[in-house]
């Protein structure tokens, strides 16, 4: 029996909570997928910290997992997107990190509030982009030209064929929506 058939068996053993099927799953895969990710992302303990991730989360959501044709490959992509996403957060913590040490209060600062101002920061983010998801076109098309391009209103109606007074009015609206969804979010 091939391996990619034998994966696919054990997959499907793994749906339905075998846990033998699992570590054999495990125990089969686990090199070459630490392996990968150190080729990948040229970080060991990342790689094998994000395939300990996605072993876990496939034993957590067993029984939701889809039928997969290629175990392998579709455990690949977990892994890299899974790297993907751990490298992000030791960004964010990491400039978090250096906001910090420039202000010189991360000396005094105990873990638990560096941590609240990280999620906060994150918060922030998440509940942003879903305030700018409800706007228009127009609406983010003003938006985007005022606060990230820094145009006065004169340019904005010069850029999108709109009056002055449009574009106060546009920018106004937005405004107001995206404070009540930020802050009914």
């Amino acid at each position: 029996m091939g391996a990619k058939m034998q994966y696919r068996l054990l997959w499907e053993r793994v749906r339905t909570g075998d846990e033998q099927a699992y570590f054999d799953l495990y125990a089969q895969l686990y090199p070459e997928l630490v392996r990968f990710g150190v080729r990948t992302f040229a970080d060991s303990d990342l790689a094998s910290d994000a395939t300990d991730a996605v072993f876990l989360s496939i034993w957590e959501k067993r029984d939701s997992l889809d039928r997969v044709e290629n175990v392998q490959s579709y455990l690949l992509t977990m892994l890299k997107r899974k790297m993907i996403r751990l490298l992000e957060r030791k960004q964010k913590l990491s400039n978090a990190l250096s906001s910090m040490l420039d202000q010189d209060e991360w000396t005094e600062m105990p873990y638990e509030e560096f941590i609240i101002r990280v999620q906060t920061d994150e918060l922030v983010q998440h509940k942003l982009k879903n305030a700018l998801a409800k706007l228009s076109f127009r609406q983010k098309q003003v938006v985007q030209l005022k606060f990230f391009e820094n145009l006065s209103y004169e340019q904005i109606a010069e850029q999108t064929q709109m009056s002055v007074k449009t574009c106060y009015n546009t920018l106004y609206d937005a405004l107001k929506l995206m404070r009540s969804v930020f802050y009914d979010f």
